[in-house]
């Protein structure tokens, strides 16, 4: 099958996708933390949504869609600022009353559906510089430009890092359930908690921003 990569393309492509699937970020917090605030079906939806980003970033690096954002700055300074903003959003949801990503939701916040949790997951991907840039840069390192087959190859990479996800969110969210049995009843617990995920994308916000800032 001509869009199937070499075996040692495949295996390398794994352990890349690996490393960056198990190194913390916005998306691993956000799934987390609607885990251990509603429950793991919960905590699937916005890793669903996630994924779903994933997909999308997979598709327009495969139809040259992505590259469009490299070469016009401006577009992709909207990115990165429309991110950082959406984190400020969650980190801020994070430490209110009732807010959409508490482990406790003290003052009885309405509990959000599973489409709000998705769409939640979906938005934080897709505003992600950093993984958009990892698409754009790195997902075409694996396939050669003169290639008739590259658009199917970059999909199956895309599908691949995907599968590779998948055990690491699933062990994640169920980790995240059992920290909120063991931990639920502590409130300084909770509480700390919660201002760790504030501070995490707060963490990564300011990283976007500041690095702006110097350019």
């Amino acid at each position: 099958m001509p869009f199937v990569p070499d075996l040692s393309v495949i295996l390398t492509f794994a352990l890349a996708a690996f490393v960056l699937a198990v190194t913390p970020g916005p998306d691993m917090a956000l799934f987390m933390s609607r885990t251990m605030s509603f429950g793991r079906l919960h905590g699937f939806a916005a890793a669903l949504g996630t994924t779903t980003g994933i997909a999308v970033h997979t598709a327009l690096v495969a139809f040259g869609v992505s590259v469009l954002i490299v070469t016009a700055p401006a577009a992709f300074w909207v990115l990165k600022i429309a991110g950082a903003l959406y984190l400020v959003w969650l980190a801020i949801q994070a430490i209110r009353s009732g807010g959409g990503l508490l482990v406790t939701r003290e003052g009885g916040g309405r509990q959000p559906s599973f489409a709000q949790s998705y769409m939640t997951g979906l938005g934080i991907n897709l505003t992600n510089p950093k993984v958009a840039l990892f698409f754009v840069t790195f997902l075409p390192q694996f396939v050669s430009a003169d290639d008739p087959a590259a658009s199917g190859k970059l999909l199956f990479l895309g599908v691949e890092f995907i599968l590779v996800s998948i055990p690491i969110v699933v062990a994640t969210v169920l980790f995240a359930e059992w920290l909120t049995t063991t931990l639920r009843d502590s409130k300084w617990v909770s509480k700390a908690l919660n201002w760790s995920f504030a501070t995490v994308f707060m963490a990564f916000a300011a990283t976007i921003l500041l690095a702006e800032g110097r350019k």
